[in-house]
């Protein structure tokens, strides 16, 4: 009797429980992704593009759609935001779950419509509290939050972003540093970039920083750096 009673119990329970794990699908994806990139004014259009275009590479590969896949959920959410001084933040593309190579591609050409326009100076510290607000605000709840920083330069608007790296990563957020040493001069007693990111940027469990050699080899680091963040 017992045993019947078990397993009309469970026969009972079992649309609910199909229920509630499609609503967690739905409000839920595994990473809430901040793609915060530079355009200061240190970057050229020449190279703002292969920024872009590394992006754009990276998001339709394979690679990073089985990342994707393998999650619990196998969805992720992402914002593309570009960066310059204190008072420059743009949300390109907004926050957009992706969950197939369909949603991807639809990422990647609202990407497209909006050219890069480098200008002003690198507020780092200023990406990272604009990140804040952004995954505060997200559409879904995020199993993990994560801000992707990638550029060319150290901090040299608005408040220190070792400062805003710590209040960030206080409240569970973790940050990893893509920094772009081409052309990134070597100046006497001052930390080398991607060194400066790993103190002053980076930061929160497993957070990295992958260093991109030259413009050259950007897409690579990149793509490398989103299956990092998603796995």
């Amino acid at each position: 009797m017992r045993r019947r009673t078990i397993i009309l119990a469970t026969a009972l329970a079992a649309p609910f429980l199909q229920t509630s794990r499609r609503a967690v699908a739905e409000d839920s994806v595994d990473v809430l992704l901040v793609l915060a990139v530079d355009v200061s004014r240190s970057i050229n259009e020449e190279q703002a593009a292969l920024q872009r275009r590394g992006y754009v590479d990276a998001m339709t590969d394979p690679a990073v759609m089985e990342a994707i896949h393998r999650g619990m959920l196998g969805a992720i959410g992402v914002v593309y935001m570009e960066w310059s001084g204190r008072d420059y933040q743009r949300v390109i593309v907004p926050w957009t779950r992706i969950a197939s190579p369909e949603a991807a591609q639809g990422w990647v050409e609202e990407l497209q419509q909006h050219p890069p326009r480098p200008v002003g100076w690198t507020s780092v510290s200023g990406a990272i509290d604009v990140s804040r607000e952004l995954l505060r605000t997200a559409p879904w709840h995020g199993m993990r939050r994560v801000v992707d920083v990638s550029g060319d330069g150290m901090n040299n608007s608005g408040r220190p972003s070792a400062e805003a790296r710590d209040e960030a990563v206080a409240e569970g957020i973790i940050i990893n540093g893509l920094p772009i040493l081409d052309n990134v001069p070597e100046i006497p007693g001052q930390l080398p970039l991607d060194e400066y990111y790993r103190r002053n940027v980076s930061g929160g469990p497993g957070a990295f920083v992958i260093a991109a050699e030259n413009m050259g080899s950007f897409a690579q680091a990149v793509r490398r750096k989103i299956i990092l963040e998603i796995a």
